[in-house]
């Protein structure tokens, strides 16, 4: 069966630095795919490099059937790949109305549009309820929201989500991850980074753990989360 994602042999570098060191993995349409590791593992600048981002020094990405190398980012979000960065990135002066419709900025279709937007504020009410606020204003997992909903407002076939949880409250983080159960439930497939491997395994269909950009460890999510090597050095047990 043909993945929705396959990535095959990547190779990142920044200069003499090769950050990702020949990884390959692939996403089935419908998972959640999990990339869980320590900081500095190549996740992020994998991330980066499927969306467009950077360019990869090496290797093969192939969306949906399409190879994606040399295709702009812009492009490759209209093929149906999103992504929401780490750190949010969102435009703190425009409201949280403005912020999620610049994720449609590739759109012309006004009535769907405004029936995603909706549905931005259905997934996430306290946007709904703040909409005119402007998005500078809000807490750090309020944004967090924010920039899941901008990245879904381009009805993407796979949605990238990187360290979504990132210094959010537990309560917070539990708000997210039940958010990220609730868009699998609705057949969105998803590829995740994350720093709490326990939540993300735990939400994860297939996992791969990285260490120093390269994938050295790949199972089912739960395979992983009791797996008794990730749990010693990812869940802090001895």
């Amino acid at each position: 069966m043909t993945a929705l994602l396959e990535v095959e042999d990547l190779r990142v570098s920044y200069g003499r630095i090769e950050a990702v060191k020949g990884i390959s993995f692939r996403v089935e349409e419908g998972q959640v795919v999990t990339l869980i590791g320590a900081n500095g593992a190549g996740k992020t600048t994998t991330l980066r490099t499927l969306s467009g981002l950077l360019r990869p020094a090496g290797g093969r990405i192939v969306f949906d059937g399409t190879p994606l190398s040399g295709v702009p980012a812009h492009r490759i979000v209209s093929l149906g790949l999103a992504h929401s960065p780490e750190g949010r990135h969102i435009f703190p002066r425009l409201t949280i109305t403005e912020n999620l419709r610049l994720g449609a900025f590739l759109r012309g279709d006004k009535a769907g549009i405004a029936r995603d937007v909706r549905r931005a504020y259905d997934l996430f009410p306290v946007l709904g309820e703040r909409r005119g606020q402007a998005a500078g204003t809000l807490s750090g997992g309020e944004q967090q929201m924010l920039a899941m909903g901008r990245a879904l407002m381009s009805r993407p076939r796979l949605l990238m989500l990187d360290e979504p949880s990132m210094g959010l409250s537990p309560i917070m983080m539990r708000k997210i991850m039940e958010t990220i159960r609730e868009l699998r439930s609705t057949g969105t497939t998803i590829l995740l980074v994350e720093q709490n491997a326990q939540a993300a395994l735990a939400l994860a269909d297939q996992g791969h753990v990285m260490e120093t950009g390269r994938v050295v460890l790949s199972g089912t999510g739960s395979g992983l989360l009791h797996d008794a090597s990730v749990r010693r050095a990812y869940l802090g047990e001895d």
